[in-house]
């Protein structure tokens, strides 16, 4: 019998849309809007004859109709080129052939080869960290602290999960920790559901709000032209709100079954089904953590309140982040006194895991060099803007997340889907007049609510080391997921009007 075909990966995905976007440049007609950028004390006016320097006031960006505060570029809140309406003009055109288009993934990896290094340090810190056992010791002993309270320890591990992936991106890594908690939950009286909506809820929940995630907020904002800190305290709000409803709706649901087993819809839809695997967790032991262990829990968390206060006040980015990264990890070896071969293998090992990813973001820049040196990214802007021109920004803003939704079936790397799209949708919103943060928020609001569903992401590995069906977990989730996208929908469109 022929195999199963399975969908295409990410990196063949983009480069069947880097043809596409070569052929486009000999479909569609070239042009260019003019460019306004920051240097030093002054606005410099870039068009396709000629150069000019501008006063870095309010009144230059009203004059040009450029709807953004001035503040914006000073503060290096904006630090790419941005379009000014009403500029287009068309050029020659320079369409892109076969070498070209086997150029574009080698100069889209030179070109985002500072992202490329901070994603594969943050692997190997990872790595490091996960060699060190502090993480799994931290949640034994919550769970042994929690033990007659489990209640509460549902609700503080989504919270935690939540956090995780809201900071780091956790996602992938967090499959580590049902061997560990399924066994846990079930002594405790709860069915399957429980430690999947606590584990797998928790990871696709806490990146649809991620505040400092390295693989969508930061890449997104940083391919769109803007700081990834413009919007930061809406996600916060947005990312509280949420984790604060999954908090209550796995509390409410866990204690339901507890008290009623034959409420749980596992035992409902798939019966009284086991997990894959037989696991005992001792929980009865001592719950105090060595000293070692809490230095490197700290450690653990330092980390990412120093990446947010860095960026923040000493105006950081990837080099010092990637510093960072490695820095903690050589620190965390250290205070383990772990062997020189075993760091540098987990470190190595950790990169590696990523390096798919670190890909990904290289092909997908690809695509816009292709765009770019086409002289065609500015025509798709333009007709773009004539499309939705008149169209009101909170109709707009809607449309998006609902094309992320779709997409996100197609291209699941979040990473891979920002640096594709944001170059064109990023400057398509200041020629609209919406603000560059929503249309980063839209992406990820849209990419990670389809998250908790799509059978190309992590739902169908998650359910499997769970055995619980689909038809179980789209039931159990469907009511906080059309709830989350209402409220979603409800942040993006009151961004839109706040300038």
């Amino acid at each position: 019998m022929a195999g199963k075909r399975s969908f295409p990966g990410a990196i063949a995905i983009l480069m069947v849309v880097t043809l596409l976007a070569a052929a486009s440049t000999w479909l569609l007609p070239a042009g260019q809007y003019s460019k306004l950028s920051v240097n030093g004390n002054f606005f410099v006016f870039s068009s396709i004859k000629s150069t000019a320097s501008l006063p870095l006031t309010q009144k230059t960006l009203d004059s040009l109709r450029v709807n953004i505060a001035v503040s914006k570029f000073i503060n290096g809140d904006i630090h790419k080129p941005v379009s000014v309406p009403g500029t287009f003009q068309r050029q020659a055109r320079n369409p892109q052939g076969f070498f070209k288009i086997l150029q574009a993934p080698i100069k889209g990896i030179i070109e985002s080869i500072d992202i490329i290094l901070f994603i594969l340090m943050m692997g190997g810190f990872m790595y490091v960290f996960n060699e060190t056992g502090a993480i799994r010791k931290g949640i034994i002993h919550l769970s042994r602290s929690m033990r007659g309270r489990e209640s509460w320890l549902v609700g503080i591990l989504t919270c935690l999960f939540s956090f995780c992936a809201g900071s780091y991106g956790m996602g992938e890594e967090a499959l580590t920790f049902y061997p560990l908690l399924v066994p846990l939950f079930l002594a405790a009286g709860y069915d399957l559901m429980v430690p999947l909506s606590v584990i797998f809820g928790g990871t696709m929940l806490g990146a649809v709000a991620a505040f400092s995630n390295p693989f969508s907020t930061i890449i997104a904002s940083n391919a769109a032209g803007i700081n990834w800190m413009d919007g930061l305290y809406e996600r916060l709000l947005l990312f509280v709100i949420i984790t604060a409803l999954l908090t209550w709706y796995n509390v409410r649901y866990a204690a339901r079954v507890k008290r009623d087993p034959s409420s749980s819809l596992v035992l409902r839809i798939d019966g009284p089904v086991k997990p894959p695997y037989e696991i005992d967790i001792d929980t009865t032991g001592g719950s105090r953590l060595d000293l070692k262990t809490k230095l490197l829990l700290l450690l653990f968390l330092g980390t990412f309140i120093m990446m947010v206060c860095g960026v923040v006040f000493l105006g950081w980015w990837t080099l010092e982040l990637s510093t960072l990264y490695l820095g903690v990890a050589l620190l965390a070896g250290f205070i383990c006194r772990m062997n020189e071969k075993i760091f540098t293998r987990e470190f190595i090992k950790g990169a590696e895991s990523l390096l798919a990813v670190a890909f990904i973001v290289g092909v997908a820049r690809g695509i816009t060099i292709v765009l770019n040196e086409g002289h065609v990214s500015d025509s798709i802007l333009f007709y773009a803007a004539g499309l939705v021109q008149g169209m009101s920004p909170a109709l707009f803003i809607l449309i998006l997340m609902a094309f992320y939704i779709v997409f996100s079936n197609f291209i699941t790397s979040s990473s891979g889907m920002a640096v594709l799209t944001m170059p064109i949708i990023g400057g398509l919103a200041i020629i609209v007049n919406i603000p560059g943060r929503e249309i980063v928020n839209s992406y990820m609001y849209g990419l990670c609510l389809m998250s908790f569903i799509s059978p190309s992401q992590l739902t169908l590995p998650s359910l499997a080391l769970v055995n619980v069906s689909l038809k179980a977990w789209i039931k159990f989730i469907t009511p906080l997921l059309i709830l989350l996208t209402i409220i979603c929908a409800i942040f993006l469109v009151i961004g839109v009007y706040r300038k």
